[in-house]
């Protein structure tokens, strides 16, 4: 396998898999919309991307520019794909268009020309809630929480007779939950990736990414992943705005370990039609993490601003079993968290970053999506 061609490949994940693609010998073509939501108005190639890169820009939509970014490739790492719970919930229809039809007129040019490997880039928001334990011992797959507690102001997970549940590790196995428009969309590129891979022999791979934090994520996406929207927050002096009561458990994993994950995934024989979990296997609050990311950037005075508010389509707490990446990519996270924190804040020194929270809350609010 000599050339890769990375969709997404000048963003926040994909630049860092480059590097390692390219620290491995192999050659690397990007393709990118550069959507301004992402890389701002200047739609420019990015700076942290790597000279070495190939960038071709183009709409995942566009056959005729997909059919060009595939050409003398050997393999395709899928990760192009519009990013938010939120902002699904009500930008439906370019959701949908460019994350499901997207992937498939991908599918469609790769079944024109066959490549070795395909790796799709799947979502833990596709579990909905993460399995839990009953106290009587039994496991749990917790439905939606009725809006009508959320209102009240509870938000931990309870059975039908209102008997409080543990949140425990979510293996693959637990059946998909689509609380979002993201979540149903990410599910759909999964199984749509799947059943092409069967069915044209090509050997396929779908990685459930949890919320993947590190360097050059976008500042100014209020969309984006959780430590990058508290991140622009504090560089602006204002606190880490926070739904619900904090206490919500997620599995923070570092980008380098996923382009780790990814790398396997391309190379690995036995992860050929498999969907695979790639988080840290560990869980903490949001609250903690807001705390920490604070002390990381040296503004531990600015404490988290807890609303007591719900938003359409979060879940209470979700975190991974590794057990299925362990056993077949080799996969075992590397990177520490809190050294990864130190190292965000470094990075965060030399960056600007608009704050538009407060806009996109008052975006959902006005379609009646935060309560």
């Amino acid at each position: 396998m000599k050339r890769v061609l990375v969709t997404g490949g000048a963003g926040f994940i994909g630049s860092h898999l480059a590097d390692l693609l390219l620290e491995r010998g192999m050659e690397v073509r990007a393709f990118d919309s550069l959507a301004a939501q992402v890389h701002g108005e200047q739609a420019a190639r990015p700076g942290y991307l790597t000279p070495e890169v190939e960038l071709q820009t183009g709409d995942m939509r566009d056959p005729e520019a997909v059919r060009r970014a595939l050409e003398d490739v050997d393999a395709v790492v899928h990760l192009a794909a519009s990013v938010g719970v939120g902002q699904s919930m009500y930008a439906m229809a370019d959701y949908v268009a460019v994350n499901e039809l997207g992937t498939a007129v991908l599918l469609e040019a790769i079944a024109a020309r066959p490549v070795q490997r395909l790796v799709v880039a799947s979502s833990m928001s596709i579990y909905g809630e993460g399995l839990a334990r009953a106290g009587d011992g039994r496991l749990v797959e917790p439905g939606e929480r009725p809006l009508e507690t959320l209102a009240q102001g509870r938000f931990e997970l309870e059975t039908e007779a209102g008997e409080p549940l543990e949140p425990v590790p979510t293996p693959e196995s637990k059946h998909p939950q689509l609380s979002s428009v993201y979540a149903l969309g990410k599910y759909n590129q999964e199984r749509m990736a799947l059943i092409f891979g069967r069915f044209y022999k090509v050997p396929t791979v779908a990685l459930r990414f949890f919320n993947v934090f590190g360097t050059r994520q976008a500042l100014s996406n209020p969309y984006t992943g959780v430590l990058a929207i508290f991140a622009a927050r504090l560089l602006n002096g204002r606190a880490p705005m926070i739904f619900e009561d904090g206490r919500q458990r997620r599995d923070f994993v570092h980008v380098r370990d996923v382009a780790r994950a990814i790398h396997a995934a391309l190379t690995v024989p036995a992860a050929q039609g498999l969907s695979l979990n790639v988080g840290s296997g560990r869980s903490r609050t949001i609250q903690e993490v807001a705390c920490a990311l604070a002390r990381a950037v040296g503004r531990s005075e600015l404490q988290p601003e807890i609303t007591g508010r719900y938003r359409a389509g979060d879940i209470r707490h979700c975190f991974a079993d590794l057990a299925e990446a362990r056993t077949a990519l080799g996969f075992e996270p590397q990177e520490d968290f809190d050294e990864g924190l130190v190292e965000l804040a470094g990075w965060l020194e030399g960056q600007v970053a608009d704050d538009r929270v407060e806009q996109a809350t008052r975006e959902l609010a006005s379609r009646g999506l935060v309560a």
